[in-house]
């Protein structure tokens, strides 16, 4: 889990905010619940699902939300060994928060074939056109 700033040690307008982002602070950790709400993954499967990242960074980020509670590993005395992750009841609470910025993301954002992400204009009329016309500049 990322360290709090020093400046949110004490009575900091919006810490909890700013408490609760800190637990999927990092590139990976909401993707990562995200792909665990389906229900316990292998490492491997976890990384197929997210082929640019690397093993190593995986294997951080999962072991951060190892740490902050949200995640079970489980290690199966098998050879070669065999490592699962799930959620626990905490990180299962975080159900809310991850569904509501999928939605929000596939309503608002828009992925460019480039990997741009492209938000468009505040005209919730003009939504649709904008992805349309986003999408005919890259073409």
């Amino acid at each position: 889990m990322s360290r709090p700033r020093a400046k949110l040690v004490k009575d900091f307008p919006g810490c909890a905010v700013e408490a609760a982002l800190s637990f999927i602070d990092g590139k990976w950790k909401g993707v990562l619940l995200f792909h665990l709400l389906s229900g316990t993954q292998r490492f491997n499967e976890l990384r197929r699902k997210l082929p640019s990242v690397t093993q190593r960074m995986l294997t951080r980020q999962l072991r951060e939300l190892e740490e902050a509670g949200l995640v079970r590993r489980t290690v199966h005395p098998v050879v070669p060994p065999h490592v699962d992750y799930d959620l626990t009841p905490l990180g299962r609470s975080m159900e809310p928060v991850i569904r509501a910025l999928a939605i929000w993301g596939q309503t608002y954002v828009f992925c460019g074939r480039d990997g741009a992400h492209v938000v468009p204009p505040e005209d919730q009329t003009e939504l649709q056109g904008a992805a349309l016309r986003y999408f005919a500049n890259t073409a």
